[in-house]
């Protein structure tokens, strides 16, 4: 056990801190056995008790980097749902929060597209015209 006493509660920073510190760590693991890991953000946040966040590990493509299926999936369908394949990770507002663009699910026809909201990574679905407008008010 380590002498170190606890925060009393988290924040968003020391939240990022450590994900930041355990990425670092999950790297050199990673390429020690030739792979690489990238941060998937923090998924959900209780700040009186707990985070969650996630870290991918991969084999690296010819060029080096990580091979993304969220993103392929998105560049495949966005055309069909009247988005532009390089709106993967775009970012918009509802007018009082902020979302990140991250994927598609054609599994839902009613709320296909997936967005994080910023602050915690909270995942949210949305409409594709809903989120086509709100990028759009963005440029």
């Amino acid at each position: 056990m380590s002498k170190v006493s606890p925060p009393r509660n988290l924040t968003p920073g020391l939240c990022r801190r450590i994900e930041a510190d355990m990425l670092e760590a999950c790297c050199q693991v990673a390429q020690k056995h030739g792979l690489l890991a990238e941060s998937l953000g923090v998924k959900a946040m209780n700040l009186r008790w707990n985070f969650e966040f996630g870290i991918r590990v991969s084999i690296p493509l010819a060029d080096g980097t990580a091979l993304n299926p969220e993103r392929i999936l998105f560049e495949a369908l966005a055309e069909e749902y009247g988005l532009l394949p390089d709106d993967y990770g775009r970012e918009f507002s509802t007018g009082r929060e902020r979302f990140r663009v991250a994927g598609i699910d054609p599994r839902r026809p009613r709320y296909p597209i997936s967005a994080e909201r910023i602050p915690d990574g909270q995942g949210f679905k949305f409409t594709a015209d809903h989120v086509a407008l709100l990028l759009k008010a963005e440029e």
